[in-house]
């Protein structure tokens, strides 16, 4: 099934400089490379054929003439070839030399893009040679024994794989303050390279990998940048080969420096993330401005081509696997999730935050956000209020982890048991105490969120809802039970980035008693605790076992919610995430749970109170999910069903 994944591939191949028979060589080589190894693009550096350092011998017909016949015979060379090639060369069209990159496909010019912004200050003086693209009208020319367009406005799109349009910069063409790919972008370009010869001084393969990781952010695009090798003249410069391939502000590949050999670097772009990213937020469109520029398209009919997924993709969309910049990400979020609440506590002028603290994950991180969130308020630490309600299935472990945390913090600490009245409650409904089914269960949430709403009411407070944004789109919550509060402080907190905000705190901002006790809440199985414990005391209702393992369904999450891709292409990525600790049936059954459960559940979603966002995905209904609460599933399991034939699962 095509999942939209498009492999490139940057290129700096060896070279001479001025011999352009040796060049074209070396450049047909990696082509063939290229495809070996599943590539369909492949982008080469500026004046590749030539080098970029000749100097006044661009001046020399002997070289422009050879240079042409050289990319001639290189196209009687690669007529088979399924490869996209974008390649630098000096062109002459009237009575100007242009820089410029030719786009070559199967023994075919497609078409030929000259450079817009000509460097010359410094260590440039590419005027001396070149004329701006802004000298040239768009015109036809015959060039390699064939006739093309020359003109900066081409893009060019392939008929075979979907959101597959390629636009192209020359060199300093990405310097420049508008680069021409912002318009490629706005045309329709979600594919963007760079062929440049850009030297190598202090400081620049860094400000370089900065630039493009911001310009294909920004045109939500993959941006693929190669550049001349060391073997270019080392008169005054030194130049390095950096390859970068970026998808919309990522990393993909990077090559290393200053190599003596042909480099090839890939990547594996996800053309429809680009293209989700796009409809998403909906302001890549053509303007007026693009409409004056009088884009041209090209098609083109590459078709796709087989090749090793080796794409990395996270098993923790949500949680960065560098170890600083996770503890970078928690110590903003939680920032985030305690000035909403101040904010909310300064504005409703309550005197006390109340919560249910139940030793668990979610209640233990609303606690440590609640005392936080007094101290940015001006409320002393007793303004918290932590109520335990211990009840038919509380263990002993949780119990004493939320008093002992409690009493550490100095919150105020109340404990009124439910076991009475909700037996009572039971007896009022006609419900048997050895039926445990949902009646049993959501009585008892039921219960303690009547019991928080009053004492906020009797002591002017404000309910702090526990539940995090995982609980919320599987629906495991209680209808006007825990899923109601006055602001929910973990509801952008996905369950498996909870964890990491605890051992954040745990790591650096709790005295050792408390992080003690902070370490043994990540080791408590998670659970809601409403059936009674197992003959040994221990937990035994654990959630994961009932609805799946929160790391899957936050994999789910992320890429239903931030991409709405389909089930069968977030299957075929849960497999290559999960190898080795998910079969492929335990991922289907529970992405076949996750959906019945998501759209079955929204109509609590619809209800939900306010609470932070925290990242990319929010299932808020006045935010970023506008969902109806009697959609079908129907559309989505059809495919499931669909996969699971195909799979024989």
């Amino acid at each position: 099934m095509d999942n939209h994944f498009l492999k490139v591939c940057t290129v700096t191949p060896k070279m001479r400089l001025a011999d352009c028979k040796y060049n074209i060589q070396e450049i047909l080589h990696s082509m063939k490379q290229a495809v070996e190894n599943g590539a369909s693009l492949a982008v080469y550096p500026e004046l590749c054929v030539t080098g970029y350092t000749c100097g006044d011998l661009f001046f020399q017909s002997e070289l422009i003439e050879e240079a042409e016949k050289e990319i001639k015979w290189l196209l009687e060379s690669t007529k088979e070839l399924e490869l996209v090639a974008i390649i630098g060369v000096p062109i002459t069209v009237g009575n100007g030399l242009y820089n410029t990159a030719a786009v070559l496909y199967k023994g075919k010019v497609l078409g030929i893009v000259p450079k817009t912004y000509l460097p010359n200050y410094g260590e440039f003086y590419e005027k001396r040679w070149f004329a701006a693209s802004h000298s040239l009208t768009p015109k036809q020319i015959s060039y390699a024994g064939q006739v093309c367009t020359i003109s900066p406005h081409l893009i060019f799109k392939c008929t075979q794989i979907p959101y597959f349009t390629l636009g192209i910069d020359v060199c300093e063409d990405l310097w420049a303050i508008l680069p021409p790919s912002t318009f490629h972008s706005l045309a329709g370009a979600t594919v963007l390279v760079n062929l440049s010869a850009s030297n190598e001084i202090i400081g620049k393969s860094q400000y370089r990998k900065d630039m493009i990781a911001q310009h294909s952010a920004k045109t939500m695009s993959a941006y693929l940048y190669t550049s001349s090798s060391v073997m270019e003249s080392t008169t005054d410069l030194v130049y390095s080969g950096h390859q970068l391939i970026y998808e919309n502000g990522y990393l993909l590949g990077e090559s290393t420096l200053f190599s003596d050999d042909t480099t090839l670097t890939y990547g594996i772009i996800d053309l429809e993330r680009l293209h989700k990213e796009r409809v998403r937020q909906n302001n890549i469109t053509p303007t007026e401005l693009i409409e004056t520029l009088s884009y041209q398209i090209i098609s083109f009919d590459l078709s796709p081509v087989a090749f090793e997924f080796d794409r990395l993709v996270e098993s923790k969309p949500f949680v960065p696997q560098d170890e600083a910049s996770r503890n970078e990400r928690c110590k903003h979020i939680f920032d985030i999730q305690a000035h909403g609440l101040a904010r909310r506590i300064v504005h409703t002028q309550a005197k006390h935050l109340v919560f249910g603290m139940s030793g668990g994950l979610d209640s233990t991180l609303a606690l440590l956000v609640c005392v936080k969130a007094a101290k940015y308020a001006n409320l002393p630490t007793s303004a918290v209020m932590g109520v335990t309600m211990p009840g038919f299935g509380t263990t002993n472990r949780t119990y004493q982890n939320a008093v002992n945390l409690m009493n550490l913090l100095g919150i105020t600490i109340k404990e009124i048991p439910i076991i009475e009245a909700t037996t009572q409650h039971f007896k009022d409904i006609e419900h048997s105490l050895d039926c445990h089914d949902v009646t049993y269960e959501n009585a008892q949430a039921r219960e303690r969120t009547q019991i928080l709403m009053d004492l906020a009411n009797k002591y002017h407070g404000l309910v702090v809802g526990t539940g995090d944004l995982s609980e919320l789109a599987l629906g495991w919550t209680t209808y006007n039970g825990d899923q109601m509060s006055m602001y929910g402080v973990n509801s952008g907190v996905p369950k498996t980035l909870v964890r990491y905000l605890i051992d954040y705190v745990a790591h650096y901002e709790s005295e050792p008693l408390v992080q003690e006790i902070l370490f043994d809440v990540l080791d408590t199985p998670v659970s809601p605790e409403l059936l009674p414990p197992d003959q040994e005391g221990e937990i035994q209702q654990k959630t994961e076992n009932i609805v799946g393992p929160y790391e899957l369904h936050d994999f789910f999450i992320y890429y239903v919610i931030r991409y709405g891709y389909r089930p069968s292409k977030i299957f075929f990525l849960a497999q290559k995430a999960f190898q080795g600790t998910f079969d492929d049936s335990t991922i289907f059954k529970w992405l076949y749970t996750f959906y019945k459960r998501f759209f079955t559940h929204q109509f609590k979603r619809s209800s939900m109170p306010d609470g932070p966002k925290i990242g990319s995905v929010c299932l808020s209904p006045r935010g970023d999910l506008r969902m109806p609460s009697d959609a079908y599933s129907d559309l989505w399991i059809r495919e499931l069903d669909t996969l699971k034939q195909e799979l024989h699962l």
